[in-house]
């Protein structure tokens, strides 16, 4: 008896690992094109971290004219949460970010290189698995869970490194007939990986990002096929990297330590491994001290968060591209009004240590792509944000001609308003401008320098009474402003007043800022003229009555 007919005990039906090569050819594309994917488990909520690897993964596959692919890893059954992989595929899709192949609902894909699930891909590991015994580079192990735990103990009872490995390897060289009875026994069994590393050997690794690197040799036969005749993941990933001509794998640097083990599994199949390229893990400044973020103590670690929060996903996908690679603030500021598709991304200019997760700088970029939208964006996203996350919000959209002239106010300028950095600002930025709102409210007016109730009151009644015109444009309008300032006695140019302060009380400004509390409640708002413009003289009317009283 030989190691064949030990693979046709273990697994009588799988095909000839020339099936699947044939069936899933090397990809016709041009040179340097790059292949890459994305590969999640459907264990639980998406990551920022996993949608910052599968950000830069569809950079690089559009810009080299490649294929980005999403690949379900869902070997671990008992982990996996009722409709992981819908999670999975709406959270990219919410940011824009398209697999040309793959996973697109928990049953379904699209591509020539698929099934795009491992639970789907059963025959195609044991056809591999059933390679590697007939080359005698994989055999059963028949060791109990009880054994290993003993085997364990012992290992750290004396100090050494745990595994299944030289010695400790039990089952490496069990004769093929004591394997065939065993199994005819019916004796449960795993399949393992015979490795011909030695712990006291190193191999040299390039790492795209990382740079040159060196380990130990893998020594350890691990666990290739389970109990259940699925693969683990180490196997698996190696099998689909080969068939679905990945050309790069870019994952997080907590896989780095695997890599001498994956690169022998590739070199022990026979394949051509993929370039690696480790993602240093986004960080938290914790009280002074940096540390990974977390999905137990951060709300921000989950892309749902982003989401709630209204944040857009157009700032999200420029703030992970800013901490991607250093020269994109550069780029930015040479391209104000470029689409992000056009920044050439390098993994060689990634950061080696993991970058600082900063909200403060996300909701500043929130801030500047607002302000590019036109009001009608903000209105759709607004509109679409609120009637899942605020009622009331939604509820105040609907007059949707009103609202397109609030978020039309100095939208389009050089200049444009900054004043939204996500939807959820939206409501406290604009409810000043529905009378309903504003007069339910206990207004506060904080008129600062000329603040005396009788000044207050002759600024806006004489402001109503003679300088008012809806018809007047911009400069007619502050024209007048000025003329109101200078019969109340107040200096016209806010140099005058600096040139000779004693002479004057306040000046144009202040007076401007009296008729903006008392419009809004507000010292801080939009232009003014343009609020004018869209409340109208009658809403005018009544709010200078309200404040009068107070």
């Amino acid at each position: 008896m030989d190691y064949k007919d030990l693979a046709n005990a273990i697994f009588p039906d799988a095909k000839d690992i020339t099936y699947y090569e044939e069936k899933y050819p090397e990809r016709n594309l041009k040179e340097g094109a790059i292949v890459t994917r994305f590969a999640p488990s459907p264990t639980g909520f998406v990551h920022i971290g996993g949608l910052y690897q599968s950000l830069i993964a569809r950079k690089l596959a559009n810009q080299t004219e490649g294929v980005f692919l999403l690949r379900i890893e869902d070997t671990d059954q008992k982990r996996e949460v009722e409709n992981g992989i819908t999670d999975i595929v709406q959270s990219l899709d919410r940011f824009g970010i398209e697999p040309d192949e793959g996973m697109i609902s928990e049953t379904e894909g699209k591509g020539n290189y698929g099934p795009y699930r491992q639970s789907m891909r059963k025959e195609i590991y044991q056809s591999y698995a059933k390679y590697l015994i007939e080359q005698g580079k994989a055999y059963p192990c028949f060791c109990t869970p009880e054994e290993l735990e003993e085997m364990r103990a012992k290992q750290e009872a004396a100090k050494i490194r745990p595994g299944y490995y030289g010695v400790w390897a039990k089952c490496r060289n069990i004769t093929v007939e004591e394997a065939i009875e065993k199994i005819n026994n019916g004796e449960n069994y795993i399949v393992r990986f015979k490795s011909p590393g030695r712990e006291d050997r190193k191999i040299k690794h390039h790492d795209v990002i990382k740079g040159n690197v060196d380990f130990p040799e893998n020594d350890q036969d691990i666990v290739i096929i389970k109990a259940d005749g699925l693969p683990t993941y180490h196997f698996a990933h190696a099998v689909d990297d080969h068939l679905m001509r990945t050309t790069h794998v870019i994952r997080g640097d907590e896989w780095l330590s695997s890599v001498p083990l994956h690169l022998q599994l590739f070199h022990e199949l026979g394949f051509k491994p993929p370039k690696y390229a480790h993602i240093a893990p986004i960080m938290k400044n914790d009280n002074g001290n940096k540390r990974k973020l977390s999905k137990r103590k951060d709300p921000e670690a989950a892309v749902s968060y982003y989401d709630e929060m209204g944040i857009p996903k157009e700032a999200v996908n420029e703030y992970l591209l800013n901490i991607a690679n250093s020269n994109f603030e550069n780029w930015r500021r040479a391209n104000k009004d470029k689409s992000i598709d056009e920044f050439e991304l390098q993994l060689n200019k990634m950061s080696v240590s993991g970058a600082l997760f900063d909200m403060v700088k996300l909701l500043d970029v929130g801030k500047t792509v607002i302000s590019k939208f036109t009001a009608e964006e903000v209105y759709e996203n607004a509109f679409n944000w609120a009637k899942t996350y605020d009622k009331e919000l939604e509820e105040m959209l609907q007059d949707k001609q009103y609202a397109l002239k609030i978020f039309g106010i100095e939208r389009g300028n050089k200049k444009p308003r900054k004043d939204i950095a996500k939807w959820s600002d939206v409501k406290e930025n604009i409810e000043y401008m529905y009378d309903e709102k504003f007069f339910a409210k206990e207004q506060e007016y904080p008129y600062q320098v000329i603040h005396e109730k009788e000044d207050v009151d002759k600024i806006l009644d004489l402001y109503m009474e003679k300088y008012y015109n809806e018809n007047d444009d911009k400069q007619q309008w502050f024209d007048k402003i000025k003329e109101l300032a200078g019969e109340l006695g107040y200096a016209k140019e806010v140099k005058e007043y600096k040139a000779n302060p004693d002479a004057y009380k306040a000046h144009v400004g202040d007076v401007s800022t009296v008729l903006r509390v008392a419009l809004t409640g507000r010292t801080n708002t939009p232009d003014m003229y343009e609020i004018m413009q869209v409340l109208g003289k009658e809403s005018m009317k009544k709010r200078f009555e309200v404040a009068k009283k107070k």
